[in-house]
């Protein structure tokens, strides 16, 4: 499902304008899976100002975050942990790891930039796209 699916219309026209500005600047012009996946690796990196708190937002079980919990973002992870979802590194009970950005919300501290990167991303996924 693209991003014009269910409800699009129905976004107030500047949504509707970024949601098809963010996919044609992070992974319209992508010519394989690689190139999609780096495109939204870069479009979050240079988006976020980091460090910033977030929540965890939905828990999963291979990883440690319980719904609720914050953590301090401080970096994309290795492009080579992104390559099928994007990952962050945070720092949680003293130590540093990496979890999926759809994890995490960005705390009410968060600039504008950053809030916008991650809601940007979140509602990629909505929409049904993914990583291969």
């Amino acid at each position: 499902m693209g991003a014009r699916g269910r409800g699009f219309s129905r976004l107030p026209r500047e949504t509707q304008t970024a949601i098809v500005e963010l996919g044609q600047g992070a992974c319209d012009d992508a010519y394989g899976p690689e190139e999609q996946a780096m495109g939204w690796y870069y479009y979050l990196e240079e988006k976020p100002g980091v460090p910033f708190l977030a929540t965890c937002i939905a828990e999963k079980a291979v990883l440690p975050l319980r719904q609720g919990e914050k953590v301090e973002d401080v970096a994309m992870a290795p492009e080579r942990e992104c390559e099928h979802e994007m990952f962050v590194a945070v720092r949680c009970e003293g130590r540093k790891l990496a979890v999926p950005l759809v994890q995490l919300k960005p705390g009410a501290k968060a600039d504008k930039d950053t809030r916008q990167a991650l809601a940007d991303w979140h509602y990629w996924l909505a929409q049904g796209y993914k990583l291969s």
